[in-house]
């Protein structure tokens, strides 16, 4: 069995200080009433941090702006008591010795099904994807009203006791709708022809939260290329696409991307560097020169969308992320389905206890195990 050692080395970065490399992936669990979380939602995470997982990113949590959740039990970042609940979230994963980041959102003008929210949806060009349309154009006082809402919650989860924050720009939400030509179409300052461009949003909202929580606070960002919407869309199409598309980012304040793909092990350039090149979360952090954590389906096989129609999905062996992480390709690796049903998985790598490895199991979603 290939050893795992090199996933249990330290981290460190800007105050930020890691025991292995291994972090929870952000995953919606729409499982806080009226949108508070409670000893429920810090239960589960302390079960994940007492069995040694490095840094738990939590579900996404929405920012203060009316329809910035696109499910009904969506937790809020914001409001007394919901910041209460997260606060005693972040106690209870330090309790077992460890580190947390709220991920900060806004879901745009995605669907979550059957549910409304009160209000109509926001997105840059009232699209839920390319030709879709759904809700209402942003104004220029709600985008200035939303930008400074990413600011105070970052604020906010400084000053509630958590390690870091991360933004998620990824997977065809309200950032990345900005990002994609398929969905932002405004002719001023906020579109443009390019990606660099339509990145101007981005880059604003993370100025707020570098500004928010000051120069020693680590700020992660995750950013994809693939959508909900579709699959195979692509922003960055080249390495010097995606340096113009990053190195803005990481200037305002980005300090680790969080590069999120179907299947870590795909190459993002495979005409450049072949079938076993670098990885997205490889090549940003070839680009920019900060740390990057890699994710998709650690652990995992199966079909992506397969696996939470319900069907399982079958245990892989680790010895290419090993591979890749002892070559430094990136910094961190996120786990998300195989930890969700699993909260000793970590354990369980570090023991080379493989054969009680355990696939993802659809029926877990429900739970809050």
């Amino acid at each position: 069995m290939t050893s795992t050692e090199t996933l249990f080395r330290p981290f460190s970065y800007k105050g930020l200080t890691l025991k292995n490399r291994i972090v929870m992936a952000p995953m919606t669990r729409n499982m806080a009433p009226a949108g508070v979380p409670n000893g429920d939602n810090a239960a589960y995470y302390a079960r994940r941090a007492a069995q040694d997982v490095g840094l738990i990113l939590t579900e996404g949590t929405v920012i203060d702006r009316p329809a910035s959740r696109n499910l009904p039990n969506i937790p809020f970042f914001h409001g007394k008591e919901a910041l209460a609940g997260w606060k005693a979230v972040a106690e209870a994963v330090h309790e077992q010795g460890g580190k947390i980041a709220p991920q900060i959102w806004h879901t745009g003008s995605t669907r979550g099904g059957d549910w409304e929210p009160e209000t109509p949806v926001e997105s840059p060009s009232a699209l839920v994807g390319p030709d879709d349309p759904r809700g209402v154009e942003m104004s220029e006082a709600d985008i200035e009203a939303t930008i400074k809402a990413f600011g105070q919650a970052a604020a906010d989860a400084k000053a509630n006791g958590f390690d870091t924050v991360e933004i998620h720009g990824a997977h065809g939400y309200l950032i990345d709708q900005f990002f994609w030509e398929g969905t932002n179409k405004r002719t001023d300052g906020w579109g443009g022809a390019t990606l660099p461009e339509r990145s101007r949003f981005a880059v604003e909202v993370v100025k707020a939260v570098r500004a928010a929580v000051g120069p020693d606070f680590p700020v992660i960002m995750r950013l994809s290329q693939w959508k909900q919407q579709d699959y195979t869309a692509k922003l960055a199409k080249t390495p010097a696409e995606m340096e113009a598309w990053l190195m803005p980012l990481k200037e305002a304040g980005v300090d680790i991307f969080h590069c999120s793909q179907r299947r870590f092990w795909e190459p993002e350039f495979p005409e450049i560097d072949g079938e076993g090149g670098l990885n997205f979360a490889g090549w940003a952090k070839k680009i920019t020169g900060a740390p990057t954590i890699s994710v998709g389906s650690v652990g995992l096989s199966g079909e992506f969308l397969a696996a939470f129609g319900g069907e399982g999905s079958k245990v892989t062996p680790l010895d290419n992320l090993v591979e890749r992480m002892s070559k430094d390709e990136f910094d961190l690796i996120a786990v998300g389905r195989a930890l969700l049903s699993d909260a000793q998985w970590v354990t369980k790598v570090k023991e080379g206890r493989s054969d009680e490895l355990t696939g993802f199991d659809a029926k877990d979603l429900a739970t809050l195990s």
